[in-house]
């Protein structure tokens, strides 16, 4: 959708999820202008993803006004974890019984 010049105010299109050059064409569109905190080449970003925005998507705003967006979370924020293999990997299959430890002091007979 894009707005006209006569329109004084906008709403902040949903970036989260976009590449930084989808981003940027689609805040462009709407008369808006982006900046990126932790880009300081943010220009020339192309693939990376955009993983917050603020102000948030939806929200109205007067034309050619900034909108901040970040690509890595910040500390102690989301991320996708740890996502090498882990060792060693959990059994496969269904549901198996526990052992006993050896030398469990009730130890379980005829099962």
């Amino acid at each position: 959708m894009h707005i006209t010049p006569k329109t004084p105010e906008t709403r902040v299109p949903r970036l989260v999820g976009l590449m930084a050059v989808d981003a940027r064409e689609t805040a462009r569109a709407r008369g808006l202008f982006l900046n990126a905190p932790d880009r300081p080449e943010f220009h020339l970003t192309v693939v990376d993803y955009v993983v917050r925005q603020f102000p948030q998507a939806g929200a109205e705003v007067p034309r050619d006004s900034m909108v901040y967006v970040w690509f890595d979370f910040g500390e102690g924020e989301g991320g996708g974890g740890v996502r090498e293999p882990r060792i060693p990997r959990p059994p496969t299959g269904g549901m198996q019984r526990e052992l006993d430890r050896p030398g469990d002091t009730f130890e379980v007979i005829g099962g």
